[in-house]
Order: C-alpha cells, then structure tokens, then sequence
C-alpha cells in the first residue's frame, strides 16, 4: 500500500474514532441518562459529575484534536497517493498533535477508571448518605469486585455506566494513538520517497 492509501485509511479510522470519542464524554455528563445531575453540578451544589468528565478529554483530545489532523490527512491524500510532499511533511505535524489529543484522552480514562464515579453512597450501612467518591483511594481494585459497586445508591447503576464508557474512551484513545503514530512514519516516508504514481506535485 502507498503512502496516500495508507494516510486515507488512517482518517477515515480517525473520522469514526474521533466520532465516537465525543459522543461517549457528552454521554458521559448524563449518569442514568438523566440531565438532573449535570444541571446540580452547574448549580454548584456540591459535585455529581465525575471529574474526569468534566476534562473532556473525550471532546477535547480524542475528539477535536483528533478529527483536526484526520480532515488534514484525508486531503493530502485525495489527489491520487500523497498529493505532495509538503503536504506529508505536514501531515507529521497534525498527526504528532491527535498523538497528543490521544495522550490527553487516554491519561484522563485511565484516572477516570482508575478513581470511580461521583454518586450518593454510605461508608456503613448505618451511615447517613452523602455525594463522594467511594473508590478514589483504592487504586482502581474496586473494578475487579462487583460486589463493592452497590456502595452507590445514586444515579442508578453509574459505577457500570462510567466503567462502560471510560473503558470504551481508554480504547478508542489507544488506536487513535497507534493510527497518528503510524501516520507520523507514513507522512515522513511521502516525505522523502515522494508519491508512489508517476506524477507527483512539489
């Protein structure tokens, strides 16, 4: 495969990767698929969004940044292979930026997972309720017992609802990772070796 068939692959991946990468953090501000919590959150009257949310690391770094340098790569290869050699080189900047959207993205999953939801639990079950994190110190052991998840009484279901949804942000940040790093050696091998047709444009 040339260097132009290659980098179109890569967008269109990147298109649908970056696609779902958003829609999962938007769905994300709504545990339960109520709206009532992310409205609570804004009022300020105390958190009831997980934090990692409100990063966007999924709109943000697996999303724009990543969609950004796949529109850039689709281009440079829609003129026949590579189009130009300037505009490989170029696709190495925009891929080395969706490599940074992706690490974005991934650090803020993984401490999602890792630190647990936001919701209403109790410490004993004689305790009175109150809105916290009942898995931040736990270092993400809390994902391997599903037994400690009942911990939370409010929203309804969020630890699998979170777990679902980070651990889906965790892999599309991952393969948008591995795509824009092998665009960044694509873009540098049109860069030197030129397009792989007979008519190439400097």
């Amino acid at each position: 495969m040339c260097t132009g068939k290659c980098s179109k692959v890569i967008a269109i991946s990147l298109y649908v990767l970056a696609g779902v990468s958003i829609i999962c953090n938007i769905i994300a501000f709504f545990p339960d698929w109520s709206t009532k919590y992310a409205k609570l959150d804004r009022e300020e009257n105390g958190a009831r969004i997980t934090d990692e949310v409100k990063y966007m690391g999924g709109v943000i770094g697996g999303g724009i940044m990543c969609l950004i340098p796949a529109i850039h790569i689709h281009l440079t290869s829609s003129n026949g292979c590579c189009a130009n050699r300037c505009g490989m080189f170029l696709s190495i900047g925009f891929a080395a930026a969706g490599v940074v959207g992706a690490l974005y993205s991934l650090a803020t999953s993984a401490l999602g997972l890792s630190n647990g939801p936001v919701c209403l639990f109790t410490e004993t079950p004689t305790s009175v309720p109150g809105w916290g994190r009942p898995f931040l110190n736990n270092n993400g052991s809390y994902l391997g017992d599903s037994d400690l998840w009942t911990k939370c009484i409010e929203p309804e279901g969020v630890v699998e609802f979170n777990l679902g949804l980070f651990a889906t942000l965790l892999v599309v940040a991952s393969l948008e990772l591995v795509l824009c790093g092998i665009q960044m050696v694509n873009g540098l091998f049109g860069c030197i070796c030129g397009t792989c047709g007979g008519r190439e444009v400097r």
